[in-house]
């Protein structure tokens, strides 16, 4: 069975953490079979919305301990494995942003250390009630500064840095309130509630949505005035878009838009 599993239905990619009996860890081959992925999707103008879970009684524990025990080995104390191993991990974290498809997390179980990072880095969260989101690393001795880098651009700073220096766990009602996910459901219904947000998605025009998210991210990192100035710029673009004519035109004559894209 592959370590990560990839199912489309129509415009939505369904993509599976398949190591279960590893919590679906962030291992050197996982973290490499979401990089392909991510790098094939990117090109795939088919889909529209991805969705990524988890086989088995977790989302995603982390990294794998065992293979960093691993790593320390190496003559340099396992230097040039670490710097290796979090810049690649960066880079899948950093891919999810620069999809052209909107990434909807939908976890279970525990999501800890780089498996809330990845709910974080996801634009979206649909997740299982009773799931449990931690960045547990202080717990070992290792503080988990690369999650921090996600969890901190999407809950508040002293909310983010409790759960960093105690490695707490918060659960599904608390991970709504704090902003880490949009929206909690009866494990069972999980893939319906998920695949239903992806369906909403990927009935918009997806030019409209790819131009959308890349100024989301953008625009959070400017200041007020440069957002504004860079937002009238996509909003003319988007504008000129053939299909978005299409669409103003048809919500003005009450008929569905025919688009192109």
């Amino acid at each position: 069975m592959p370590i990560l599993e990839r199912e489309d239905d129509g415009a939505i990619a369904r993509l599976t953490l398949n190591a279960p009996e590893k919590l679906n860890a962030l291992s050197d081959a996982m973290l490499a079979a979401l990089q392909a992925e991510f790098d094939a999707l990117r090109e795939d103008k088919g889909i529209r919305a991805v969705i990524l879970k988890g086989a088995g009684k977790a989302f995603c524990a982390g990294h794998d301990l065992k293979e960093m025990t691993a790593g320390r080995q190496a003559e340099d104390g396992g230097a040039a494995y670490f710097s290796d191993l979090f810049t690649r991990c960066a880079r899948v974290m950093t891919s999810l942003r620069t999809l052209p498809q909107p990434v909807i997390a939908a976890p279970h179980g525990i999501a800890t250390a780089a498996g809330c990072q990845l709910v974080a880095s996801c634009d979206l969260a649909v997740a299982a009630e009773g799931t449990r989101f931690g960045v547990n690393g202080v717990n070992i001795g290792l503080f988990c500064s690369t999650p921090m880098v996600a969890l901190s651009r999407n809950i508040p700073r002293k909310q983010a840095f409790e759960m960093l220096t105690t490695g707490e766990f918060i659960e599904t009602g608390r991970a709504r309130e704090l902003g880490l996910i949009n929206r909690a459901v009866p494990h069972e219904d999980l893939d319906a509630a998920a695949t239903e947000l992806a369906s909403t998605i990927a009935d918009k025009l997806g030019s409209a949505v790819k131009i959308g998210k890349q100024a989301f991210y953008s625009q959070l990192e400017m200041g007020l005035n440069d957002a504004y100035d860079y937002t009238r710029d996509v909003m003319v673009e988007n504008m000129l878009n053939r299909d978005t004519e299409e669409g103003i035109q048809a919500f003005i004559e009450k008929r569905p838009p025919e688009w192109k894209q």
